[in-house]
């Protein structure tokens, strides 16, 4: 499997048959290394919502009216198809939806969910992701939480972590969050794309590092084989 950081906490993860769309903050997202039409032309399986804060649930709409499948919670399946969704999968916290390209299973998060318009979003989540035959933790927003350790349990190839500090974890407590997870190979997001989001990437690499686990830092746009 590839992934690909697209800016944020957006990611394409990609094998020769499938491309799954991790939260497309794209439209007005300054780390954006895609837009949306050069995204879509990328025909993605499926595109995968942690939650429904702007940043994170960003272009979904326009994916999901172009007839790519929408995975969220039901909250956010429900507004995605009350507003125009050709295909939205409406499921829930310790549920699992299996397709053709593998299967997504969701986690909780330690975080809030709601719209832009102010829609309450349900419960904001993590993703584990099986693509390729390769297991991929998405945490979305979330702080640190001693259940990681049961999400670590199923055997992790990465984990995509964020690490900006103020609204979600910051490097050290997401470097702590590897001593739970144990993945193989850690990526860290949701930092640097506005001031108030200043977790520093080396210092989770440093302490990532220190603790046994591969760390990766993807500038926008790069991508790294699993």
């Amino acid at each position: 499997m590839k992934i690909r950081f697209l800016g944020h906490s957006a990611f394409l993860l990609e094998t020769p048959e499938h491309r799954l769309l991790l939260d497309p903050f794209l439209s007005g997202n300054p780390q954006a290394s895609l837009s949306v039409e050069e995204a879509l032309a990328l025909k993605p399986s499926a595109v995968l919502i942690s939650h429904a804060h702007g940043d994170h649930w960003g272009d979904a709409l326009a994916f999901a009216k172009g007839g790519v499948p929408l995975i969220a919670t039901a909250e956010i399946g429900g507004y995605a198809m009350k507003h125009g969704a050709a295909n939205a999968v409406a499921m829930n916290i310790g549920g699992t939806y299996r397709a053709d390209w593998g299967s997504v299973y969701l986690t909780p998060a330690w975080h809030s969910s709601s719209f832009p318009d102010g829609t309450y979003g349900g419960m904001p989540t993590g993703l584990v992701i099986e693509l390729g035959g390769q297991r991929v933790y998405f945490a979305g927003d979330t702080s640190l939480f001693s259940d990681m350790r049961l999400i670590g349990d199923r055997e992790l190839d990465a984990a995509l972590l964020p690490i900006g500090d103020h609204f979600t974890m910051g490097p050290e407590e997401a470097a702590r969050a590897l001593e739970l997870l144990r993945p193989r190979v850690a990526v860290p997001m949701h930092y640097g794309t506005f001031p108030v989001l200043r977790g520093d990437p080396a210092v989770f690499a440093r302490e990532g590092q220190a603790r046994g686990a591969e760390v990766r830092v993807l500038a926008p746009g790069e991508d790294t084989e699993l």
